[in-house]
């Protein structure tokens, strides 16, 4: 990235050039447009130009400019924006650079696909008797890292279109009114420089998790269409290669992992879409701080525009300064979205671990290894901070898994997993830090308590329903005993 917005080019560069026609550096009194410098890529004469008159300051003329910048800046996103500049994000523009970021890739070969099918198959028996949920694997598939991106855009697309149409909202009607005056003719190209600007943030994001990803729910959202169990069969052997386990071992230890969460999103229907849900309240809650471009405005003499247009320049890139400030809503939607995450790979680290624990020796130590690698993050999950403001990562995973095991050594399986019947009754973060208070409560308590309470209300409304229709049948039956008595 340059220091300009977005890669663009300073009013010297050879684009401007090629327009001028000549290169006399400003000689002439038939091109008033040129300073002292070189050419005026707007075409309007400078403080210093012959003839200039600040008092004779035309404001149209300030559109007419916008309008000149505009054309000169649409060339930028020639062959990227075409047909996908559409909407708050421009995901063609994110498509092609994600995918020149994973640049060449091993195509998947029969054999590896028939590997990964055998592994997920053999988990899928395993996990039978580790889990109440009964597999929801329709097909089991090995991508490339092309293809992950192609299949999991979809969610992608639901995750960030809220945050930048809520960013753009409050962008355009929170901008100062005298900021409001200079932008308003660019608007709309400041809505497309937008798009652009999460398209590329994105592109270069996907670019890089493409190349890490080890499978469809890896980090811990279901970006695969429902019932589809994937595995990357090349980032699975980088990632092998730095392990001293047996290759086959780690890919069915991979493939359980897999097949656990695809378990639990298919046979827990609000997962998915709370996890959803959380950044749409995150966006609803986004605000802009404007102090800056306020003072940058009122400081801006409007004459300055026409003699140096390194001004304009700069007013548009100090839109690429101003960051989302966090409110306490949002921070709140933030520490839910962060527990759900270590809710789910808590449960998805005691399931395999019930699962594999007596038959695959290192499943101790590949589990403590995933740990860490999601601990760490990297590159591609500070790129998705900065863009949304979500960590991908969960900060509570141990503390998630340590709840689940105690759960199930106080109970059983059933009880355990009955806990996901409805959200409400999950742990909140708070017993994340206190998971025995947490069992106490489910062990305690009746543990009716974890059937769906929306069922519960609906199974009584129809016995209601039913006993209501009963009493009817009855009066009716009463009241023509009673007319036949009268009319005999």
């Amino acid at each position: 990235m340059t220091d300009l917005p977005f890669g663009f080019s300073s009013s010297g560069d050879d684009e401007d050039r090629h327009d001028s026609g000549d290169n006399s550096g400003g000689k002439g009194d038939d091109n008033p447009g040129r300073g002292p410098g070189g050419q005026n890529p707007f075409g309007f004469g400078g403080a210093g130009a012959p003839g200039f008159d600040p008092s004779a300051f035309d404001p149209a003329a300030l559109g007419q400019m916008f309008s000149q910048l505009g054309s000169l800046f649409s060339g930028m996103g020639s062959g990227m924006s075409a047909g996908g500049s559409a909407g708050p994000v421009n995901y063609q523009l994110a498509g092609n650079l994600a995918r020149q970021q994973i640049g060449r890739f091993t195509p998947v070969s029969t054999g590896e696909t028939k590997a990964v099918e055998d592994a997920i198959r053999l988990a899928e028996v395993w996990l039978d008797d580790a889990a109440v949920f009964p597999s929801g694997i329709s097909t089991s598939v090995a991508w490339t890292p092309v293809q992950w991106l192609e299949e999991t855009m979809p969610t992608w697309r639901r995750l960030c279109d809220p945050v930048a149409v809520q960013l753009s909202k409050t962008w355009e009607s929170n901008l100062p009114a005298e900021a409001a005056q200079f932008a308003g003719p660019m608007m709309g190209m400041l809505t497309q420089m937008s798009g652009m600007a999460f398209g590329t943030q994105l592109g270069q994001g996907l670019g890089q998790l493409a190349k890490e990803v080890l499978g469809g729910t890896d980090i811990g959202l279901p970006l695969a269409p429902d019932g589809v169990a994937v595995l990357l069969p090349e980032a699975i052997a980088t990632f092998t290669d730095g392990l001293e386990q047996p290759a086959q071992e780690v890919l069915v230890f991979l493939a359980a992992r897999e097949a656990a969460a695809v378990r639990l999103f298919a046979h827990v229907p609000w997962l998915r879409q709370r996890l959803l849900s959380t950044v749409e309240e995150y966006a609803r809650g986004i605000s802009i701080d404007f102090s800056g471009i306020e003072q940058l405005t009122t400081d801006l003499d409007p004459t300055q525009l026409f003699s140096d247009p390194s001004k304009l320049e700069e007013l548009i890139s100090s839109s690429a300064s101003f960051e989302p400030k966090t409110t306490p809503e949002q921070q709140a939607a933030l520490t839910r979205l962060e527990t759900l995450l270590a809710l789910i790979e808590g449960w998805v680290e005691q399931v395999v671990t019930h699962a594999l624990g007596d038959r695959i020796p290192g499943t101790g130590a590949l589990t403590e290894t995933m740990r860490r690698r999601r601990a760490s993050g990297g590159p591609a999950e500070q790129t998705f901070a900065t863009l949304i403001g979500l960590e991908l990562r969960p900060r509570k995973v141990r503390e998630a898994s340590t709840l689940w095991r105690q759960l199930l050594e106080a109970s059983d399986v059933a009880t355990r997993d009955g806990v996901w019947a409805h959200p409400d009754l999950i742990p909140d973060s708070t017993d994340l830090d206190n998971p025995a208070a947490f069992v106490d409560r489910v062990i305690g308590g009746d543990t009716s308590a974890f059937d769906d309470p929306i069922a519960e209300l609906e199974r009584t409304l129809a016995q209601e329903r039913e006993q209501g229709g009963r009493q009817n049948n009855t009066d009716e039956q009463d009241g023509d005993k009673n007319n036949g008595g009268t009319s005999g």
